[in-house]
């Protein structure tokens, strides 16, 4: 194929302290990061075993976790595949089918595009399920990242029909699912369909540090992903704690709660100081303003990150403040703005 198949520009996220503080230095620290999508009340780590550190992760260890993992989130543990992050997937997922026409739902995370450039196909951002029908490779994000749309599922199952009847594949990223709508997930229908869910661990429970994914998808499929990925793929630490946080629905149920919470209290915040909302979900917000640059550098200068879009010029993203001393930096920056 051309070029585009050989490379692609790396895409700037959220996240990235060190650069905010190689471009503010005179910002106060602690940085206050709303700039990811990812809870600022983590999951407690439970105590962890040396030898989790020196030892190969064992294959009984992978089970127990795909088994909790499939239980947490509705499907089988045979369509489960762990993997150490959802990011590894995307590349593995835009080759199971071969090049061809790629579409996206756009906005949207741009990794998706990026990883179906880079497998070979062309790919098109386009705006409606219609134009996904065509593609050999469909992909949306569902709920939506950064203004939490929704697609209901009849409209994605019938979708996933249509590609499964042409050979073509259509993947669900499901990465904030996890305070989603009931009963929205797929992940209950994968049976023999074309259809592959990508569901985040750390977002959710807030460790993104410790690279935990998972793709669920019909056995075929699973198996596919599972030769691609190799052995050891989880870490030991990973898999310990993948496991007792998926089992543990307690925590889950506290949090959707105390997320939505948080998010109202953000909103409140965010349009007093003359925003309004343009969309999100219980773990991040996207705001509108018609002076976004100087927002952000602001924000910035009071030692907060947040998350801007080249494709969305008068948004910004804000994740959640995860203690009072943000809180109160937050309010300030806003005045102050």
């Amino acid at each position: 194929m051309t070029s585009l198949a050989k490379s692609a520009p790396a895409i700037a996220h959220g996240g990235n302290l060190g650069q905010a503080r190689r471009l503010f230095p005179d910002a106060p620290e602690p940085w206050v990061d709303l700039s990811t999508g990812i809870n600022p009340f983590a999951y407690p780590v439970p105590p962890l075993e040396p030898e989790l550190f020196q030892r190969l992760p064992e294959p009984d260890a992978l089970a127990d976790l795909q088994t909790v993992a499939a239980r947490a989130y509705g499907a089988l543990s045979a369509q489960v595949v762990a993997a150490p992050g959802t990011q590894i997937l995307l590349p593995l997922l835009a080759r199971l089918v071969p090049p061809g026409k790629a579409a996206v739902l756009t906005p949207t995370y741009a990794e998706h595009a990026r990883a179906a450039t880079l497998a070979g196909h062309q790919v098109s951002e386009v705006r409606s399920l219609t134009d996904l029908a065509a593609a050999d490779l469909a992909v949306l994000v569902n709920p939506n990242n950064p203004d939490g749309r929704l697609i209901e599922r009849e409209a994605l199952l019938a979708l996933a029909d249509q590609m499964t009847a042409r050979k073509a594949l259509l993947v669900v990223d499901e990465a904030f699912m996890d305070v989603g709508p009931e009963g929205t997930s797929l992940a209950d229908a994968l049976y023999d369909r074309n259809l592959v869910i990508l569901r985040s661990f750390g977002k959710f429970h807030g460790l993104a540090g410790i690279r935990l994914g998972f793709a669920l998808a019909n056995p075929t499929i699973a198996d596919r992903l599972r030769d691609q990925l190799g052995p050891w793929i989880v870490s030991g630490p990973a898999l310990t704690i993948g496991t007792a946080a998926l089992a543990d629905t307690a925590w889950a149920g506290y949090m959707r709660a105390k997320l939505i919470e948080t998010a109202d209290r953000l909103d409140e915040l965010l349009t007093g100081a003359g925003l309004s909302i343009a969309g999100g979900t219980s773990l991040f917000r996207l705001a509108r303003s018609e002076d976004v640059g100087a927002l952000w550098e602001r924000l910035c200068r009071h030692g907060i990150l947040t998350r801007k879009f080249d494709n969305l010029p008068h948004h910004l993203r804000f994740g959640l403040p995860g203690n009072e001393a943000a809180w109160s930096r937050l309010e300030e920056a806003l005045k102050a703005a």
